[in-house]
């Protein structure tokens, strides 16, 4: 036995000297610019639609347009902000469309209450629905695609039964603390774009210089080695879960405050604009790599297609949902052909 390791010890000492000179994967100038064109690829087409659509359309680049723009973005932004460490793990949350109507119907009526369980109780309830979640993919290892969707069925059947199927619409009153901070401006932008940019400065430092950030990448990336090297898996993907949860709880209270209502018709599909923001900015459906700059750049990039669109005016809206697909499909293409094209460098 002894014998054999020291040849294997001899072995690998030989092959270490015969590449002395050999150059890092990750010091590859074609590796290097397939990572930056995977991670900055959407803004750069972000640059050129919003400049190709200012110069076309005279309306697209004025202050009210812009503002409206950053505030309907600015929704769907928090709930790809959540999907982002969802998917980083390599998982999927199919919850947060619902998640997003329900926490929109909670603030609502607690807005009766005062604006602080306006805002408290969609978040711990959206969270903790997001918590079971994490806890029956985490420690049962059910897929998280039937997981989350048994919670998007169960969380709008109990959005419905809070308000009638839909036959009641709660409000949340005029000149309260909520309603400013839904429909209030500061700086030229509404405060739900100020709180989105907070929220993603925040979860950009969490992932990329904390110890939870490195966790969420080890996971996705190879889960039976994150375990190996010490990694919490199964708390990581909890706490991911409720953070989705939470965030989806927050982005619809944001929205009934914007609109002054608990509308219950909305979140239908915004589950799939989430991830498709998500993919398109950079994030791998298969996990391990992610960016949360990516998410927003991704988020921005479909509202200014459909804004777009919506300025041609001779185009059906169905036409956002053809566009939004095949830049989809054409980033997850790309994504993969530059994954193989690492590997292979």
């Amino acid at each position: 036995m002894t014998a054999t390791r020291t040849e294997t010890e001899e072995a690998v000492a030989r092959t270490e000297k015969e590449l002395p000179d050999a150059e890092p994967v990750g010091s590859s100038r074609s590796e290097r610019l397939s990572a930056l064109v995977q991670q900055h690829g959407a803004l750069a087409v972000l640059v050129i639609v919003s400049a190709v659509a200012s110069l076309s359309f005279g309306s697209f680049a004025t202050g009210d347009n812009v503002s409206n723009m950053a505030t309907s973005s600015a929704f769907l932004a928090v709930v790809a902000l959540g999907m982002t460490f969802v998917i980083i793990t390599g998982g999927i949350d199919l919850s947060v469309g619902s998640l997003f109507a329900l926490g929109g119907v909670l603030a609502a009526w607690g807005s009766q209450y005062g604006t602080l369980v306006a805002l408290l109780l969609p978040m711990a309830f959206c969270g903790l629905i997001g918590v079971v979640n994490g806890l029956l993919i985490a420690r049962s290892r059910l897929a998280p695609f039937i997981v989350t969707l048994a919670a998007m069925l169960g969380a709008r059947g109990l959005m419905l039964s809070l308000t009638d199927e839909g036959a009641d619409t709660y409000l949340v009153a005029k000149g309260s603390f909520l309603a400013e901070l839904g429909q209030g401006t500061t700086l030229g932008l509404g405060n739900p774009v100020w709180i989105t940019l907070a929220l993603f400065v925040a979860g950009a430092v969490a992932l990329r210089r904390s110890r939870f950030g490195q966790h969420v990448y080890a996971v996705g990336g190879n889960e039976d080695a994150a375990a190996l090297m010490g990694a919490p898996v199964a708390r990581t993907k909890v706490i991911v879960y409720t953070l989705s949860g939470v965030l989806a709880g927050l982005a619809g209270a944001l929205n009934a405050a914007w609109l002054a209502s608990g509308v219950t018709i909305l979140g239908n599909g915004m589950e799939l604009e989430a991830i498709s923001a998500v993919v398109i900015g950079g994030t791998l459906l298969t996990g391990g790599l992610g960016y949360v700059s990516g998410s927003l750049v991704g988020v921005l990039l479909l509202k200014v297609i459909q804004n777009v669109i919506n300025q041609i005016g001779s185009l059906d809206s169905s036409y956002q949902q053809v566009v939004s697909g095949a830049f989809l499909a054409v980033v997850v293409i790309a994504q993969t052909w530059l994954g193989r094209r690492r590997q292979l460098l």
